[in-house]
């Protein structure tokens, strides 16, 4: 009943949303790949709301129920069927009513299985494709064949893209560039490595003297060149090339678009990030804290665990993950080669999960202390167990896949749990009723 009922909203939506393209014609800039999806919606976002009305996906509404909504501008009704209807009615008047409607939307587009993007775009045409990049094991996977269908199946936002638009490819990603190839588009790179239109270089973390006069991690700086310009971007209370990436890929789409590269950084300087993503947060006794809960993937980690591999710190470095979905028959391996990263880097982990159990089995094989690693099934009791373990100066990293709740781990160490709903992510009321 839930499916049938489910079938129906995604038709009505749909077409609501069909009619409302068709009738504001707004510019549409979609985000695909496979890593830094949502970040680089965001950052993008953050880059033309300065000069543009522009609307995007909230969170990462990137399915077949999220796209519609974000068109409509609606939320999500999760299962209240009044909420439902008050939807429906909504995108009713954004259809009869002439509004101020967005110039540009900014959809981050996802594919759980097959089929999911080539239906998706076979509506939503866009003016600007974004792909980010690949990993070697991607997400999702396991609803695939093998990971070239799942890049197959991305590669219908590059080639759904309108005859004069633009792709922006990453050019550090051989995947993401060999898109170049299946396009008459417009092109536009970026890179950390230096052949691309978008350049970054000297990306490192910056610090600030707390009250006490000790130096503390508050973000990032790096450059940025495009045709002999050159800015600097800073990107403040978050950590790692998971921002710097999508600060390149929202640079790329600015600049496509006649966006002055200075404002482009002024903006993207001024941004504040959503939470859960790297996010820089204070934790008890005087302790720092890498957020990077909202999701996992074997890429992201290995990036989450090579900065805290950068950090300076006086404390311990401490890393807390959760499993990692979505993995099929590459989950033990990839759980296991983690082990090995976190063997070399952090002097305490914390697992929280039954997969994760292989990261923890990982480290042992590479020579961890025994001593210094402590499992657990559940996230709140991950945190609990942190609180009194913590010391002054340990700097704690905390990630995993979204159903393993590892905000929860955050929430039970942070320096300001009252401030939990803006600081941390799913903390609306559906999410919290879940167990």
């Amino acid at each position: 009943m839930k499916q049938f009922f489910k079938k129906i909203i995604v038709t009505i939506i749909t077409l609501e949303a069909r009619v409302v393209l068709w009738k504001y014609k707004p510019k549409i800039i979609t985000v695909t790949g496979n890593v830094g999806k949502t970040t680089t919606k965001d950052a993008i976002y953050a880059a033309f709301s300065t000069t543009h009305h522009v609307r995007r996906s909230e969170k990462s509404f990137n399915s077949e129920i999220g796209i519609p909504l974000t068109i409509l501008g609606c939320e999500n009704a999760w299962h209240n069927p009044f909420r439902w209807i008050e939807n429906i009615l909504k995108g009713l008047f954004v259809i009869v009513i002439q509004i101020r409607y967005p110039e540009w939307l900014i959809l981050e587009i996802g594919a759980d299985r097959p089929g999911n993007i080539k239906n998706i775009t076979s509506w939503v045409r866009p003016d600007v494709s974004v792909i980010t990049r690949f990993a070697k094991v991607p997400v999702h996977v396991e609803y695939f064949s093998s990971r070239e269908e799942l890049i197959a199946e991305k590669a219908y936002a590059v080639k759904r893209c309108k005859p004069r638009g633009v792709v922006v490819l990453n050019a550090d990603d051989a995947d993401s560039l060999a898109m170049k190839s299946i396009t008459s588009c417009h092109v536009v790179t970026y890179s950390l490595n230096g052949a691309a239109d978008i350049v970054g270089s000297h990306e490192q973390i910056y610090y600030e003297k707390d009250d006490r006069g000790i130096e503390v991690p508050a973000g990032m700086t790096f450059k940025v060149d495009f045709q002999g310009k050159s800015v600097p971007v800073v990107r403040k209370a978050v950590l790692g090339l998971q921002h710097v990436y999508p600060t390149l890929a929202a640079m790329a789409v600015a600049v496509s678009q006649k966006i002055n590269i200075v404002s482009a950084s002024e903006a993207l300087s001024h941004d504040t990030t959503p939470p859960g993503r790297m996010k820089l947060l204070g934790g008890n006794k005087r302790t720092s804290i890498i957020d990077d809960t909202y999701n996992s993937s074997p890429v992201a980690v290995h990036e989450a665990l090579e900065t805290l591999r950068l950090i300076k710190t006086k404390g311990r470095k401490i890393a807390v993950l959760g499993d990692m979905l979505e993995l099929g028959k590459h989950s033990i391996e990839e759980h296991k080669h983690i082990g090995k990263l976190v063997a070399g880097i952090t002097d305490i982990l914390v697992t929280v999960g039954i997969r994760a159990r292989y990261i923890a089995e990982g480290a042992l094989n590479f020579e961890m202390d025994e001593a210094k690693i402590f499992q657990f099934d559940e996230s709140r009791e991950a945190g609990r167990f942190l609180d009194p373990l913590i010391k002054e100066g340990d700097i704690i990293l905390v990630k995993g896949s979204q159903s393993i709740r590892m905000e929860r781990v955050v929430e039970e160490i942070m320096a300001e749990p009252l401030k939990k709903e803006v600081l941390l992510v799913r903390q609306d009321a559906e999410w919290q009723k879940k167990a």
